[in-house]
């Protein structure tokens, strides 16, 4: 070697040492074939499977329109109606129509309405994200009988939120710059309903914690007669500002700060008001208590244009309220109280029978059961004992019957069920047997059809119209057949769920992906794919797309890829099963992960104990963390995405409904975090973050890095500029994040089948 070759050699050493200590897994590379895979899934639309709709029932379900594609040309839409028995097709608003008179150019459709008569279309457009949702845009009405459109707002017509039909179609009303405002939609009036809204005062839309943790987003309501509308309006003012930093889209740094309660922190002063429709002063409802530290996560208007219904929840969210509001004076009356001594949850569906009773869904007998509850407050049950519903899917009011979903005989699965709403009778199962998997329906307010959409694990979704009870498939609207035939040459049929036992005689679901190769006479490294917390689970058979498929691109170079879910999320197995974790969350799941984990290896030989990774993202990258912090000598690689090291930094509502206040729990929230136990490390982690991440803030992965180089552990890390939690936004961005996992658990993990 020359002096020349030399220098040449070692300083091309020295800067693949500095590479891989600052690129994580930049020494490894995935395969050709991998890459190949990866680019399909996450650079382009390949997998990416066709929905039916939207779609709308008309005339209580005797008909429906959807958006389709126009004949000849996939990019222009047109919205055509069907009759349900018949199959008429009538196109209602062509392709040629669907362009704007601004642009000249075709509409983005982000979703459209109809008046109550069918005479107007209320079009969403140019759509725009705020937080999670594209909720901030144009609207448009469609007069169907002159083709004529009109854009609403007058000078102000971008940002529009919520724009809703009043009841009689003749006017519309939005919130813009957190004011409501109503519109004749025949000529040019646009009265404000309310003029306080500020940075600090919301009407008509919510603050940051409720949108993410309640799913307040539409913030306010027509009356049933079209007289008034009910709204919250949230005072924002005290609760602590969190700061995002953005540092590439200027010379200088741009801060952006919004209102974020943080565990035993101010919340948002929320308050529910009525007002005319015509505008004048508000009245507000007296709902008692602190506003900072109770909660109105729903409300309604009650079936008539008297009174609201309200959930109404203290701060430990142990306790659900159900208030009925006299619009007329203020004055409120509980109807009904849900308790728990855990949580109680919020009831998305505020939904009335025909006989002036509500629905409502409580586990006061240890299971989710639906209950039929007057306005004196008497309650009776409507559906199974030791039977846990899953939602309510409605009704049918003519015959007296409720719809739902559950699962009785298998958590994983999905099926559709009736009973009485007399509360009489057995309860019966209306989706086949011979469809096993998860089923999800859309049932005309008649309570006579239904969209039903089916899928499994390894099947994507095929969509039909089926009229009800008997469950008889009118016509098919979406197949994907297409991807159905990709889908089954990439994951064939080399999955399973299955069931292991853990301590105290508790089984856990799960499920396993093999590789194609794969050889049962030998040992090969598991992936185990982890979420663990009580906003979801992962072991349900039903389509999940590119994650999927994602798990099977890793199972072919040489993996099994496993995933469990513990006690603690949210699965149909009763209260107990689900609430057993109050005011230790991360504790038992990292105990019952890891006994899973052995157990399967107890029942499978070719499951190598001593090649283990895990991987999880938001919920379950806490639950990475914990698992290589608390189990170090099982998981051997770790890969966190935007995880929750410490608890404390979390929201209010999601982080105190689970573990209750921080002072008087505090040895909770200290055995809950991931960083009181970074000592553990003694294996490969990856840690990724997005710096713009609004819900799960990059600050506790911050404190994490500190904590870990404190104690002088090795870890890889990387941050995505700007990127929220999801970590979507921006070209590439996708594909990069699911190499960069691939490749740091090729470095890591030797895979592939050993001789036992």
């Amino acid at each position: 070697m020359t002096k020349t070759q030399s220098y040449a050699f070692r300083h091309g050493l020295l800067w693949t040492i500095v590479l891989s200590l600052l690129c994580p897994g930049a020494g490894a590379q995935v395969s050709q074939r991998l890459d190949g895979m990866l680019r399909r899934l996450f650079s382009s639309r390949e997998f990416q499977g066709k929905s039916f709709g939207p779609a709308r029932w008309v005339d209580g379900g005797h008909a429906y329109t959807t958006v389709e594609d126009a004949p000849g040309n996939e990019k222009a839409k047109e919205i055509v109606q069907y009759d349900s028995a018949a199959g008429e097709r009538k196109v209602l608003v062509p392709a040629a129509q669907f362009v704007s008179p601004e642009s000249g150019g075709a509409f983005e459709i982000g979703d459209y309405a109809w008046s109550t008569d069918g005479r107007r279309l209320l079009l969403f457009t140019d759509t725009q994200k705020v937080w999670r949702q594209n909720t901030k845009g144009s609207y448009w009405v469609l007069e169907l009988e002159t083709g004529k459109w009109r854009k609403l707002g007058g000078d102000h017509s971008t940002g529009l939120m919520f724009a809703k039909f009043s009841p009689d179609g003749s006017r519309v009303a939005y919130v813009r710059d957190n004011n409501i405002y109503v519109e004749a939609v025949e000529g040019e009036a646009i009265r404000p309903i309310t003029s306080d809204g500020s940075d600090l005062i919301i009407n008509g839309t919510s603050d940051w914690v409720y949108e993410e943790e309640f799913g307040v987003r539409d913030g306010f309501r027509w009356s049933p007669d079209g007289e008034k509308i009910a709204y919250w309006q949230f005072d924002t003012s005290g609760v602590p500002e969190f700061a995002l930093i953005n540092y590439t889209d200027g010379l200088y740094p741009v801060i952006k700060k919004f209102a974020y309660p943080k565990p035993g922190q101010t919340n948002s002063a929320a308050r529910v008001g009525v007002v005319s429709a015509n505008g004048g002063t508000t009245r507000w409802m007296s709902v008692p208590g602190d506003p900072r530290d109770n909660y109105i996560a729903r409300m309604e208007w009650a079936g008539n244009s008297s009174e609201l219904v309200l959930e109404h929840l203290n701060r430990l969210q142990n306790t659900n309220d159900v208030l009925l509001a006299d619009v007329a004076t203020g004055d409120v009356r509980r109807m009904f109280q849900d308790t728990d001594k855990a949580w109680v949850d919020v009831v998305d569906e505020l939904e009335w029978t025909g006989d002036g009773r509500l629905l409502w869904v409580s586990e006061r007998d240890g299971w989710r059961r639906v209950y039929a509850v007057s306005r004196g407050g008497e309650a009776r049950v409507l559906t199974p004992e030791k039977v846990d519903i899953l939602s309510v899917e409605g009704v049918d009011p003519a015959a007296g019957w409720l719809y739902y979903i559950a699962s009785p005989e298998n958590a994983t699965q999905r099926y559709l069920y009736r009973a009485r709403l007399d509360g009489g009778g057995e309860a019966e199962r209306v989706t086949p047997r011979h469809q096993p998997g998860s089923h999800s329906y859309d049932i005309s307010s008649d309570g006579r059809w239904a969209f039903h959409t089916y899928s499994r694990f390894a099947q994507p979704p095929r969509t039909a119209l089926i009229r009800l009870p008997g469950h008889e498939v009118t016509r098919s609207l979406e197949v994907n057949a297409a991807l159905s035939a990709k889908v089954a040459d990439v994951l064939g049929s080399r999955s399973e769920f299955f069931q292991v036992g853990v301590d105290d005689g508790i089984t856990l679901d799960g499920w396993m992906i093999r590789p194609k190769d794969f050889n049962r006479s030998r040992k090969y490294a598991v992936l185990v794919f982890v979420y663990g917390e009580p906003a979801g689970t992962t072991v349900v058979d039903r389509w999940s797309g590119s994650n999927t498929l994602f798990h099977a691109a890793l199972a072919d170079e040489g993996y099994l890829v496993v995933s469990f879910d513990n006690r603690g999320t949210p699965a149909p197995k009763g209260r107990d099963w689900r609430k057993v974790v109050y005011g230790a969350v991360g504790v038992l799941s990292s105990k019952e992960q890891a006994a899973a984990l052995r157990a399967l290896a107890g029942q499978r030989p070719y499951v190598d104990l001593a090649r283990v990774a895990v991987w999880g993202r938001s919920g379950g990258g806490s639950n990475t963390l914990n698992l290589m912090f608390r189990q170090p000598d099982l998981y051997k690689v770790g890969m966190a995405i935007a995880p929750v090291p410490e608890q404390r930094l979390y929201d209010t509502i999601y982080q105190e409904r689970y573990m209750g206040l921080p002072d008087s729990n505090a040895e909770g929230y200290h055995s809950g975090s991931p960083i009181n136990f970074a000592e553990g490390l003694k294996g490969k982690l990856l840690i990724v973050h997005g710096t713009g991440d609004d819900n799960v803030h990059f600050q506790g992965t911050q404190r994490l890095l500190n904590r870990l180089i404190e104690l002088e552990k090795q870890f890889d890390f990387m941050e995505y500029p700007n990127r929220s939690h999801s970590i979507t936004e921006g070209p590439g961005t996708r594909l990069h994040l699911h190499t960069l996992i691939a490749r740091y658990l090729i470095e890591h993990l030797p895979a592939g089948g050993r001789s036992r």
